[in-house]
């Protein structure tokens, strides 16, 4: 396959966009991405590389992850427009979705981050990510889904300042899921949900729900916006010993590692790592905060 996208998914996509020039983003973890473009749109394809060596199996998330997005578009958790097609190739699966013109949370925040970005027109604008991240969230949660991998890089800005949800292969919902979920990323994995993992084997699912993806949102806000991590430990602790880390709640303190004032943003991710998940606000409040 080398860096060329399966070439099935090259015609269905041919099919729908017309005559394709396409750019490799991403090849890593068992997987590549690429964005599609054609006279008559833009896409975001991903497809597994077998060739990879890999605990996870790509292929089988892909498959997952298409039917999450089938279910979140039934239910009007998702626009309908988001999900442009799947199928197989040769090597496994492949799923387009949506090309989405953002910028990855983390880059977003580079100017919040350094003390130029103490001025008027910031503040609002980071409240307005909080916001509109919420109001996606709010969506799937009402609709019985956790998004379960709410991290900087599922999350990009647009211009205009609004958010938009990206990658939903570990998605947990009132359906069964093939894939028994073991949470994901480390640095944003709520309390409760290292809890059940360090106490169970690695074959049990873990259900994550909607207080989990508040913690995930206030610790990608904390992350983002101050360049640390929310979670004391040291990146050569195995990850057992960092779950073990966020279960003590060894949270960083916001204080000493914002790189500005901000009150009401402050609150607002200090509520969102509440250690117990009943406190922590909605994403109905978060929205009208």
């Amino acid at each position: 396959m080398g860096a060329q996208p399966p070439a099935e998914a090259v015609a269905a996509l041919t099919a729908r966009y017309g005559p394709l020039t396409h750019g490799l983003l991403s090849d890593r973890r068992g997987s590549r991405a690429w964005k599609i473009t054609g006279p008559r749109g833009a896409a975001a394809l991903k497809a597994n590389n077998p060739e990879a060596p890999s605990s996870r199996d790509k292929a089988a998330e892909m498959d997952q992850e298409d039917r999450h997005l089938l279910h979140l578009i039934e239910s009007r958790a998702l626009s309908p427009g988001y999900r442009v097609d799947a199928g197989t190739w040769e090597g496994g699966r492949w799923l387009a979705v949506c090309w989405i013109n953002g910028v990855p949370l983390y880059r977003a925040f580079a100017l919040a981050r350094g003390p130029e970005g103490d001025r008027v027109s910031v503040r609002p604008w980071l409240l307005g990510v909080a916001r509109t991240w919420a109001e996606q969230l709010g969506r799937l949660h009402t609709a019985g889904w956790a998004h379960a991998d709410v991290q900087p890089t599922n999350t990009l800005v647009m211009s205009n300042g609004h958010t938009a949800i990206i990658d939903y292969a570990l998605s947990c919902g009132p359906t069964e899921s093939r894939i028994p979920y073991r949470g994901a990323i480390t640095h944003t994995t709520a309390p409760e949900v290292a809890d059940a993992i360090l106490s169970t084997d690695d074959n049990t699912h873990v259900q994550a729900l909607a207080p989990a993806d508040i913690w995930g949102l206030g610790a990608s806000l904390f992350w983002a916006w101050t360049g640390q991590r929310p979670i004391s430990y040291d990146n050569a602790e195995d990850r057992s010993d960092k779950l073990r880390a966020i279960t003590a709640g060894r949270i960083v303190p916001l204080v000493g590692a914002r790189p500005w004032n901000f009150p009401e943003f402050e609150e607002l991710i200090s509520a969102c790592l509440q250690p117990d998940p009943d406190k922590r606000p909605t994403a109905e409040e978060i929205t009208s905060w």
